[in-house]
């Protein structure tokens, strides 16, 4: 009887083992994508965001990163963080003002006087907060935070860029924004829009002879294979925006405090790891053959200046943004940069 009942017990806590652990909630996925490697700066800062909210929330949540356009491209992704298929995308700048055209302010050529500057704009929120919120209801998505991407400059195969004449009868890759085919045209090139993952094969096999980016790109995603002249033009110094989809981060209740403190996390360790990682693309350019060349700036600002009172005119809503832009530009003026 005894031994019945013992059974009965043992039969009872196996169901009851069973039943808990069937009622246990799954790990909900978080899903993000960029178009950047694991070795950038960008994936780094993703996987310390990663570890920071698991350790917190580890039992809730399972935060998976697809780097290197995985889930497709930047807008493609964007288009996939609307709609909620994946949660949180990171995303140039230059393509977010086909969303909304606020975004455009970011994209003006030589907008920033000085790195100090544009980090100092980027880190007030008083300037940023309506441009990453305005999204919400039309867009469905919510910038969390930015990224540092440097200083664009363009680099070319077999022409070195000195002057604005030289782009003239060249096809430069641009991003995939009206602000930058029209400051492409105004210097003279031909703009070819593209995504990013298209520009390696593009450059090997002639569809463009050149493009504009960071020294990254030299290296990290291999275009100083290919190209041999990186002209410091310096024409945009555009963020990296994260965005998370908006109707995710209201469900996250008093979760959202966690994610927050990671997305802080998120935008200091990749700000801390760009310095170095620029510093050894220049020199990993170097061993590739690349040319630095160090062109006056004043004719290619003159040159893209109809650009700047355009967008202005047209999106008056850009000029509060930019008279308080002005003021940091003055605080922290150009100097000049170390070559």
């Amino acid at each position: 009887m005894f031994k019945r009942f013992k059974n009965l017990i043992l039969c009872l806590l196996v169901l009851v083992t069973m039943v808990a652990c069937s009622s246990k909630p799954e790990k909900k996925i978080i899903r993000i994508g960029h178009n950047q490697s694991q070795n950038h700066p960008t994936h780094l800062g993703l996987l310390a965001f990663e570890k920071y909210v698991e350790n917190e929330l580890g039992d809730k949540y399972d935060i998976q990163v697809f780097p290197s356009e995985l889930l497709g491209s930047q807008t493609d992704m964007v288009q996939l963080t609307q709609t909620g298929a994946i949660n949180m995308v990171v995303a140039s700048n230059s393509i977010l003002e086909t969303f909304d055209d606020v975004y455009e302010i970011f994209n003006l050529p030589y907008l920033f006087a000085s790195s100090e500057a544009y980090h100092a704009v980027m880190d007030d929120k008083s300037i940023t907060d309506p441009i990453f919120t305005s999204t919400r209801d039309g867009g469905g998505f919510e910038a969390v935070t930015w990224l540092d991407a440097g200083s664009r400059s363009f680099y070319t195969k077999d022409k070195p860029i000195e002057k604005p004449d030289d782009l003239k009868g060249l096809k430069i890759r641009v991003q995939q924004s009206p602000t930058n085919v029209r400051m492409m045209n105004l210097l003279g090139g031909s703009a070819s829009p593209m995504g990013f993952g298209e520009v390696y094969t593009a450059l090997q096999s002639g569809i463009i002879d050149g493009a504009e980016n960071n020294e990254m790109s030299l290296t990290d995603n291999g275009h100083g294979e290919v190209c041999k002249y990186y002209s410091y033009d310096m024409h945009q110094m555009i963020p990296d925006i994260v965005l998370a989809n908006y109707e995710w981060l209201e469900s996250l209740g008093e979760d959202r405090k966690v994610f927050d403190e990671g997305f802080k996390v998120l935008n200091k360790v990749q700000r801390e790891k760009w310095v170095s990682a620029v510093d050894n693309a220049k020199e990993g350019a170097k061993k590739l053959g690349v040319n630095f060349i160090y062109p006056d700036q004043k004719p290619f600002v003159e040159a893209v200046a109809p650009l700047t009172e355009e967008v202005l005119n047209r999106n008056e809503k850009l000029k509060p943004f930019y008279e308080k832009i002005q003021e940091y530009n003055k605080k922290y003026p150009a100097k000049e940069e170390a070559k």
